[in-house]
């Protein structure tokens, strides 16, 4: 009985193994077919989701890696790639008063000698107001852009609620160059300039990662604004504006509004002005005289004038002798400023600057024919440029009468900005075609087609006449040797309540370069200039703005690709017969 009862376990053994053998893979091949349709699942919406991303396009994550590495801000560069506007990194100065967790003082010591300690730091600040801030409990920033070497001597400091914040930070490297023209940055928001114009394209993630280049050169924008300065200086000029402009794209080159700002530091009393700016009612430093102000350019208005009647057909004859003589009008009489004679020709009326032949020759064309052309050169609306911040013309309105279409002859009863005057000036010199300036640089081929002002033998005269008024006339001390400088001086009353302020000049020099195929136009203004040592003592443009341009277009020229030839010019040598020997 033993042995039958072992047996029956012996066999009994393999049997069982078997069994739970063949339930467990039951179990297996169960669970297998349940977990299936959930793989399926997966696959489906795997595949759901790639083919979205082929219709549509992969979402956007909120921070990729390559998003990481771009910069916050896109650079901004001159037309040959030098830097104007970069990011940095830096510090800012925040004081937080609950940084002490035990709820006590937020200082260790008292506002006041904390107070004390950042003015060791930061010798400019107002110690009396950081200390009112400080004890004022409030979060605040206490200074934005500190430099490595002061976060860490306010980290020696030891309190614990002074924080430095690691920030990206817009820096111009030029300082205060071309600032009117670059603007700055607030709270990430570009202000002013093109900051402001290129301000989504600078923040896109699309385009950011590359600098985007402006039409400016920075070596010529260096070179205008320390002949502005210098020019402003030496005859003690409340401002001055100036601008160089290619004749063929548009391309503003350089352009330059001073007194100037410093972008890397922007004070409140630049945007708004000084007390002394406000009591002598002046502009802030932050206005840019060259797009917004308006003036009465004067007699930088009289080949654009005389272009008009050379167009039209009233003037065919050079050498026809206008009378010259005081001319009585709508109960006022337009004189020179110093008698020229009884009678002048065109060419002697330019280099003189006659008001009352440039009169008589807009009296003949007519205030239609003249408002016309005026308009066609863009005078009539505010300037066509890219920056925000463009005067509107004060603009004689629709039907001239006979005196306002003989003082507007010779840039009296219009007021425009500078850049006006240097597109109508490049209409007038270039073959006839006026395009809208830009500072957005202009790939060849690529130029505005622009619309027709003048005839291009109208344009070739007005050369010829500019070229003869720097050879003859009130634009000597502009003809740098070699360049064949043409261009008008312009010195101008300032208006005011009831007439015009005869003490208070504009002067103003407009020019072209070389004149035998222009390749740009430079405007040079100064704004209440006083007779110095340096002006010997006078006043107008022949003595203040045009030695400006005379200085300017040698520095600048070779950086231009125009070089010295002192062996060329343009041919004049059919009017220097109509000039009497006693002009020069």
């Amino acid at each position: 009985m033993a042995s039958i009862a072992i047996d029956s376990m012996v066999a009994a053994g393999p049997m069982r193994v078997a069994n739970k053998r063949l339930e467990s893979l039951l179990t297996a091949r169960m669970r297998a077919l349940l977990l299936m349709p959930a793989f399926g699942l997966v696959a489906l919406l795997a595949l759901a989701r790639i083919a979205s991303f082929g219709l549509l396009g992969a979402p956007d994550t909120p921070m990729s890696m390559e998003q990481r590495l771009l910069p916050p801000r896109g650079e901004i560069t001159d037309r040959n790639g030098l830097p104007l506007a970069r990011n940095y990194d830096a510090f800012a100065l925040w004081y937080n008063p609950k940084a002490m967790k035990d709820g006590g003082s937020p200082l260790v010591r008292s506002p006041e000698e904390v107070a004390a300690a950042l003015g060791e730091v930061f010798p400019d600040i107002d110690r009396k107001d950081v200390a009112a801030r400080l004890a004022s409990g409030k979060a605040q920033y206490l200074r934005r852009r500190l430099l490595p070497e002061e976060a860490n001597r306010v980290f020696d400091i030891g309190e614990p609620a002074l924080e430095l914040p690691a920030e990206k930070d817009r820096f111009y490297p030029q300082g205060s160059m071309a600032a009117h023209v670059l603007g700055y940055v607030k709270d990430g928001k570009g202000q002013l300039g093109m900051e402001s114009v290129l301000d989504k394209e600078l923040t896109d993630a699309a385009s950011r990662g590359e600098p985007t280049a402006i039409a400016l050169d920075l070596r010529v924008q260096g070179a205008l604004e320390d002949e502005l300065r210098k020019g402003m200086l030496s005859v003690n000029a409340r401002g001055a504006a100036g601008v160089v402009l290619d004749v063929d794209t548009g391309e503003v080159v350089a352009l330059a509004s001073l007194p100037a700002f410093d972008p890397n530091d922007v004070k409140a009393s630049d945007l708004v002005g000084t007390a002394e700016q406000k009591r002598r009612d002046e502009p802030s430093n932050s206005y840019n005289s060259v797009t917004y102000q308006v003036y009465e350019l004067g007699s930088t208005f009289k080949p654009l004038t005389v272009a008009a009647a050379i167009d039209a057909g009233i003037v065919r004859d050079l050498g026809l002798r206008y009378d010259a003589k005081p001319v009585k009008v709508a109960g006022r009489t337009l004189s020179d400023s110093h008698s020229l004679g009884d009678t002048l020709n065109v060419p002697e009326a330019l280099i003189h600057s006659s008001n009352t032949v440039t009169a008589r020759i807009a009296d003949k064309l007519g205030g239609d024919a003249l408002r016309d052309t005026m308009r066609d050169l863009g005078l009539a609306e505010r300037p066509y440029i890219e920056l925000p911040a463009r005067g509107a013309p004060i603009w004689p309105g629709e039907k001239w009468s006979r005196i306002t279409t003989m003082t507007v002859a010779y840039g009296h009863g219009i007021s425009v900005t500078p850049l006006h005057l240097a597109s109508a000036y490049a209409a007038m010199v270039n073959g006839g075609i006026w395009r809208p300036a830009t500072l957005t640089k202009v790939e060849p081929g690529t130029e505005v087609q622009g619309r027709r002002v003048f005839k291009e033998d109208t344009s070739a005269r007005m050369r010829q006449l500019l070229r003869m008024i720097t050879v003859y006339g009130t634009g000597k001390s502009a003809n740098a040797p070699g360049y064949r400088v043409g261009g008008k001086t312009g010195s101008a009353e300032k208006p005011s309540k009831g007439g015009y302020r005869e003490k208070l000049l504009v002067s103003t020099f407009a020019a072209a370069f070389p004149m035998d195929d222009p390749r740009y136009v430079v405007v040079a203004m100064l704004d209440e200039p006083k007779g110095t040592t340096a002006s010997s003592f006078q006043r107008t443009a022949a003595w203040n703005a045009a030695p400006i341009v005379g200085k300017l277009i040698p520095r600048i020229g070779p950086l231009l690709d125009v070089r010295p030839d002192l062996s060329r010019d343009i041919d004049i040598s059919d009017l220097r017969p109509l000039i009497r020997s006693d002009i020069e």
